[in-house]
């Protein structure tokens, strides 16, 4: 499926991620210390994917990102425990897809680090816009030009709205949406829906209580429009 380099400093989480994206199928090359790291990226920086503590021994990752994106697109993903706001922030504008805080959800870092490796985005474009509002899709936020990142999404609303993106225009009924979305392993009700749906309409639409793009099909469903 592809390599991956993993630069963490915390043996135990280091060898949790390796094993996890090993039987995902990646080949995954592993540092702990930050100077080593970069030391390697200067001759070599072949990877789909490039996974980055924040706090490391010597050199940040912080630091490793601006050396990366000096010499190349490859993909960063942030791991961190410092998960402020505005660390989160720091790391999007030194040139990172994406930014994970610790302690995080192993399944969550999984569907992230596929949706970074794939070749092409789920969608056709990484960015989707619905009125003022972007969808970034390879970082689970909506951003506003004039406020910035207003919204981080939970795995199942970001799986959702792309579900919603790319059906555009179809209606869709709410088994399938429960199917497709959640899967036959786990048993939401069709209320579940109701509530990501009010939680887009007060994201996208001018008017919520009048819809424009997120419909409600009586005794079927929903469409989505954007």
């Amino acid at each position: 499926m592809g390599t991956i380099c993993l630069v963490e400093d915390e043996e135990n989480l280091v060898n949790l991620i390796k094993l996890n994206l090993e039987l995902e199928g990646f080949k995954v090359v592993c540092f702990k210390n930050g100077k080593k790291a970069a030391s390697h990226f200067e001759e070599y920086m072949l990877y789909d994917l490039i996974i980055l503590d924040v706090m490391l021994p010597e050199i940040s990752g912080f630091m490793l990102c601006e050396l990366i994106r000096k010499k190349s697109n490859i993909p960063v993903l942030f791991l961190s425990a410092k998960g402020t706001t505005q660390d989160k922030i720091q790391g999007l504008k030194l040139g990172a897809n994406d930014y994970l805080a610790k302690p995080f959800d192993l399944e969550e870092l999984l569907l992230r680090v596929s949706v970074l490796t794939q070749a092409k985005s789920t969608l056709e474009y990484p960015e989707f816009k619905i009125e003022d509002k972007i969808i970034d899709f390879k970082s689970f936020v909506v951003k506003c030009s004039e406020e910035g990142i207003i919204y981080e999404f939970s795995k199942k609303e970001m799986l959702l709205l792309d579900f919603f993106v790319k059906n555009e225009g179809r209606v869709i009924s709410r088994d399938e949406i429960l199917d497709k979305v959640w899967g036959t392993d786990q048993f939401p009700t069709s209320r579940t829906i109701d509530n990501f749906i009010l939680t887009f309409r007060k994201l996208f639409e001018v008017n919520p209580k009048i819809p424009q793009h997120f419909h409600s099909i009586r005794g079927v469903g929903y469409k989505f429009t954007s």
